[in-house]
């Protein structure tokens, strides 16, 4: 199926609406039925399924991706009007329905939005869908005025046949084209033709969340909604010891109250205040049962037990262990990264309206066919009979990947038969987060007597996010995400071993989180080579530049980051630059940070320069946008934040305690970007992954501190 959906024919086989709009789909069991066939039994047994809808609205692109503040919305938007020979301003678009058969991303096992994946696996597929869309039109219309289809022109979405003076819109000749064979043979625009992609382009949602008008899942008013908040067991697998319900019944405003289990117990409220005061009133106690005891540090011992056996081998290239017994200069290290919360802006809510007969979901979600299963468990409803309606979100950063809020939400209010919108307060968003994992990462490498890297060997052991999320890629015991940057690096490397050691922590849940393994294992590695250059008296550009003589995108980006930064250059008292280089994401992306530590050692970030080679560039200003976001999310980490435990609880609750960069703290951002026609690259990732390892390095180069363990400024005592 996953080969299927890369193949253009494959994907293009398929049927097309005959009530005045044109749907293309993937390969469905009726694909062998003929488009006039269709047009003549009415209304399709097919349900709307593909990525272009044309009507007497316009063009509509059903979006298979959510929009999740990475501007996907307006690239994607931008993809299709190319093909479609529209502006910009004539696409509008719709959050596709929960349909695994026709929106799943090929490369996540799911219809989710997640990994940079987005523009990645719509590249072809959308740009496919909307070239047929036109080729259908345009043949209609030829045969309307019985011409030649190849005489035709057609611009903003209007076909004219010159030679006539005719012109027929979209809107005008979609029933007809409706009746048109879907082209078997689609011959897509070269770049040289492109007259949108790789231009600026404004965001097609920036109007409505600067005049308010957007809804974020937050936002959702329904007629006779009440609002819910609820409290979880502080440690995982506790349950409730006692409450006071009648005190809560008693508090103004409170309706109800819901329970889940032993672990999960939500107050309704006329309004939130009235819930939140009903809770407090509640005055829970709960019995922390197994994980009671569990502490940052017993889960970290038991990482650093596990690091030190064999774990699944990755990689074993050219025994290089045996290269690094040998080597003139030895080095090993253990690096840590911590546990992290997603926080985003926008708590975790959910409005749900269940009733005997359906129910329906209004949710900012990452994956709308797993909300809406969550759904259906909960209730004994089908899954056809929960319509979910997918909000934009204030923030995710993989976070709303998981449903967990959305199934604790169902079952709490299974029984309950008007709408409630359920709100995590920011304190039970924290504290109940499904973390970043911890990852403890043993390397080792061995140097020649001129410097040159012979062996390098590196154990990663954390917990597995595939194994719980996408069991399919949970093969052999490897977990692709943990290793990934740590296995293959953009370096000339021969003799490399690589091993994954799954340690799950007690008492944590662990999943995706923006960037997931890059963002350590970049760190680590972009670390550890300049450890390497340190150790053989060299200048860790060149000692890069000396690596990457296969790689020569690599190279581009990391000599573009050096002469826009000025490397080499004489840098201040207290000064240091740092750099990181990657491949991850399917982009190259060279960091080069300049920083000050002061004699208090507080950290100043001065000056980020990142030089970026994503490919082909949909919109640049998208590129911009997300290396400058991605970086301040991840320098904010880098420097400030980690998740810790007292007695199997999460010590952080807000972000007093949980520390966000402030406006005054964001270094001056440059963004260089190559452009060339390679297949794209993801970018809403990329620039988190490179933060850390340049911070390190260059706190490094200003004090002689070599940083192992995040967060940063912790390991400075600043």
């Amino acid at each position: 199926m996953i080969k299927n959906l890369h193949s253009r024919r494959g994907f293009l086989k398929g049927t097309a609406l005959a009530t005045g709009g044109i749907l293309l789909s993937l390969q469905l069991p009726d694909a062998g039925r003929t488009r006039a066939a269709l047009a003549a039994s009415g209304p399709s047994p097919f349900v709307p399924n593909a990525f272009v809808k044309i009507d007497d609205q316009g063009v509509t692109l059903i979006m298979p991706h959510t929009e999740v503040g990475q501007g996907i919305y307006t690239s994607s938007a931008m993809m299709m009007a190319e093909e479609l020979e529209l502006d910009l301003d004539q696409v509008k678009v719709e959050a596709a329905p929960p349909d695994m058969s026709k929106y799943m991303d090929p490369n996540l096992y799911d219809q989710a939005t997640g990994g940079s994946m987005s523009t990645r696996s719509d590249w072809m597929r959308l740009r496919q869908a909307a070239a047929a869309a036109r080729i259908m039109m345009v043949s209609a219309a030829a045969a309307r005025w019985k011409v030649d289809p190849s005489t035709l022109k057609v611009e903003r979405g209007i076909i004219r046949n010159p030679a006539a003076s005719q012109q027929l819109t979209y809107a005008e000749i979609a029933p007809d084209a409706a009746t048109q064979p879907v082209p078997k043979d689609i011959k897509l625009k070269a770049p040289s033709q492109f007259r949108l992609i790789g231009t600026r382009a404004k965001r097609v949602d920036t109007a409505a969340k600067v005049n308010g008008s957007v809804l974020y899942g937050i936002d959702i008013r329904q007629p006779g909604m009440k609002i819910a908040t609820l409290a979880l067991a502080p440690v995982k697998g506790g349950k409730v010891a006692s409450m006071d319900e009648a005190a809560c019944r008693a508090t103004p405003g409170v309706l109800d109250i819901v329970k889940s289990g032993d672990d999960a117990v939500a107050v309704i409220g006329e309004h939130m205040w009235a819930a939140k005061q009903g809770l407090e009133a509640l005055a829970l106690t709960w019995d922390n049962g197994v994980n009671g005891k569990v502490t940052l540090d017993t889960i970290v011992a038991k990482m650093d037990e596990a690091s030190k056996t064999q774990g699944v081998v990755i990689r074993n290239d050219k025994n290089a262990q045996a290269a690094i017994d040998k080597a003139a200069t030895k080095l090993s290290a253990v690096y840590q990264s911590p546990f992290l919360s997603h926080s985003p802006l926008e708590p975790l809510n959910c409005t749900l309206h269940i009733r005997a007969d359906g129910a329906e979901l209004w949710v900012g979600t990452q994956v709308p066919v797993r909300a809406q299963k969550a759904v259906a468990d909960a209730t004994g409803l089908a899954p056809e009979k929960v319509v979910v309606h997918n909000q934009l979100m204030g923030g995710a950063f993989g976070r709303r990947l998981d449903i967990d809020s959305i199934e604790i939400a169902a079952k709490l209010l299974k029984d309950i038969r008007y709408p409630v919108k359920m709100v995590w307060t920011r304190e039970q968003d924290m504290t109940h987060d499904y973390y970043r994992p911890y990852y403890y990462d043993r390397v080792a490498a061995g140097l020649d007597a001129s410097g040159k890297l012979v062996g390098r060997t590196h154990r990663v052991t954390g917990s597995s996010i595939y194994a719980r999320w996408a069991a399919a890629a949970f093969k052999n015991g490897i977990d692709p995400d943990a290793v990934d940057g740590a296995a293959e690096t953009p370096y000339d490397e021969d003799a490399v071993f690589t091993d994954y050691v799954r340690q799950e922590p007690d008492g944590m849940n662990t999943s995706w989180w923006r960037g997931v393994g890059p963002t350590h294992n970049v760190f680590v590695i972009e670390s550890f080579v300049d450890e390497m250059a340190a150790a053989s008296k060299q200048d860790p550009l060149e000692f890069r530049r000396k690596m990457l003589s296969r790689n020569p995108r690599a190279l581009a980006v990391l000599n573009l980051a050096a002469e826009k930064a000025g490397w080499g250059q004489k840098l201040a008292a207290g000064h240091g630059r740092g750099i990181s280089l990657q491949f991850a994401f399917g982009s190259y992306l060279a960091h080069i940070l300049e920083i000050e530590v002061g004699k208090d050692n507080m950290i100043r970030l001065l000056r980020s320069v990142i030089a970026v080679d994503c490919g082909i560039t949909i919109n640049p200003d998208t590129v911009l946008a997300q290396m400058q976001g991605g970086m301040i999310f991840g320098l904010s980490a880098a420097m400030f934040n980690r998740i810790t435990l007292t007695d199997g609880a999460v010590d952080q609750t807000n972000f007093d305690t949980y520390r966000v960069m402030r406006i005054n703290e964001v270094p001056k951002i440059e963004v260089y970007q190559i452009h060339n026609n390679e297949a794209p690259g993801g970018v809403g990732e990329a620039a988190t992954a490179a933060a850390a390892g340049a911070l390190a390095n260059a706190i490094f180069a200003a004090t002689g501190n070599r940083i192992r363990s995040l967060p940063l400024a912790d390991a400075l005592g600043a």
